[in-house]
């Protein structure tokens, strides 16, 4: 099982913490995490736009004129695509966009997510912020302690001062550990987990709790 250092805010040693092996030390395979991105990407579009048919239009019930005689060219309904306020040939109607990934895929996906963060050393475990108020400065000022930016922070729960203080710091985003995901792992270059997260994570990917791993949204 692979072990990690614990810190503090300090960047200091306060212990040291194995890993569970099948989560943080899984083969990495590049196809799998594209094509769960690419899932969770295609997942955020909404997929509304919609236009009516001529069988959906208002009207083009009764022939406009008479077939023949007129001079003008025959026509059997106000509805025809050809006509303003006529139906839409072939035009978008409500969808879901993105292939279809299993749950058991997705999983897999997330562990070599984090086992790649591990090897690329762009891990950190940390024991606490240590945040007694709703304050920017004092969080950029941890993240300043450890070197790092364009960081993934990721919480065991809602934790209301960590979550304001990092809101308005750019290139960082902090997450529940419920509404971990590939993309977001991958997205930001360094990943530090709250030690009391760890175990939450570990329990969802190996099945212990029904959690949902992948959030498309």
């Amino acid at each position: 099982m692979p072990t990690v250092t614990v810190r503090n805010k300090d960047n200091e040693h306060v212990g040291e913490m194995e890993l569970n092996g099948e989560v943080f030390n899984v083969p990495i395979k590049p196809h799998v995490l594209h094509e769960v991105v690419n899932m969770q990407l295609a997942k955020r579009r909404a997929g509304a736009a919609s236009t009516k048919g001529r069988s959906e239009v208002r009207g083009g019930g009764r022939k406009p004129w008479r077939q023949k005689g007129t001079g003008r060219a025959r026509a059997g309904t106000r509805s025809s695509p050809l006509w303003r306020g006529g139906g839409v040939t072939f035009g978008p109607k409500p969808r879901e966009y993105g292939p279809k990934v299993s749950k058991k895929i997705r999983k897999q996906a997330l562990k070599m997510a984090l086992s790649s963060k591990l090897n690329d050393d762009q891990m950190v475990v940390l024991d606490s912020f240590g945040l007694s108020e709703i304050r920017t400065k004092a969080f950029v000022e941890v993240l300043q302690t450890f070197g790092i930016e364009n960081v993934l922070v990721v919480i065991p729960e809602t934790d209301n001062l960590l979550e304001r203080s990092a809101r308005n710091v750019p290139y960082t985003k902090v997450l529940r550990s419920e509404g971990l995901n590939v993309y977001d792992i991958l997205r930001y270059r360094h990943l530090v987990l709250m030690k009391d997260a760890v175990s939450k994570i570990e329990s969802a990917l190996l099945g212990q709790v029904p959690v949902d791993t992948v959030d498309p949204s």
